[in-house]
């Protein structure tokens, strides 16, 4: 005879264990959630101390520095590089790094594009400009197009999926988001609420391309594997 008891207590076991890996991972997301919160609300608390510092730290040769860092660490680099080093695995026959950097364009892309749209609607003030009002509503001028910060959200996104990917490359790599962050906040082109804020515009644009997309990308490549 069937065993039907059996069966059913099977099924309500893996209900079970369903149901609390799911409690578990909405438990997890909160608390990330509520993490995040706490430090964009610190960075915003904190913007005029930490704009009052760097003022008073200023020195040429780091400026100069900083403004390298800054010209050489906007999207169009950074689309130069994910192209180049696209093509040289693409042209090697590495299908996975080829698939992984194509993820790393688009999730660029899409972080560029959503920092895009919220500067020319929130049109916050840089800090280099002297305005009695700190957001002024939809703008195309650049003088008011300090939040989020185009050059963080676009790096993190790009190196976002990298670290997802392969985090032994791509944890080394973050190095590079933070210095641009860094150099946009001193050369005085964002307040430190507009890098971290960028920061995590870029790793949401991470994982969504990582979770929806790139797993696209792989599956239009396996018949060709196969």
């Amino acid at each position: 005879m069937i065993d039907f008891k059996g069966g059913l207590k099977i099924a309500f076991s893996k209900s079970d264990g369903n149901f609390i890996v799911k409690r578990r991972a909405v438990f997890y997301w909160l608390i990330g959630i509520v993490i995040v919160a706490v430090i964009i609300a610190a960075a915003f608390y904190l913007d005029a101390d930490v704009r009052a510092f760097i003022a008073s730290h200023q020195n040429p040769s780091m400026r100069n520095f900083m403004r390298n860092v800054s010209r050489f660490g906007d999207w169009p680099e950074h689309l130069a590089l994910g192209v180049v080093l696209a093509a040289v695995a693409w042209w090697r026959g590495n299908k996975k790094w080829t698939r992984i950097l194509l993820a790393m364009l688009i999730a660029l892309a899409i972080a560029g594009l959503a920092g895009r749209a919220i500067k020319v609607t929130t049109g916050r003030v840089r800090p280099s400009v002297k305005s009695e009002q700190m957001w002024n509503g939809p703008s195309w001028s650049s003088k008011y197009h300090s939040f989020p910060s185009g050059h963080v959200d676009a790096s993190v996104g790009f190196f976002g999926i990298l670290l997802l990917a392969n985090w032994r490359i791509g944890l080394p790599c973050l190095a590079i988001p933070i210095l641009i962050g860094f150099s946009r906040i001193y050369g005085g082109a964002h307040y430190l609420s507009d890098v971290v804020c960028a920061a995590v515009l870029g790793i949401l644009c991470a994982l969504l391309v990582f979770r929806f997309v790139l797993p696209r990308i792989d599956n239009r490549q396996s018949p060709i594997e196969n």
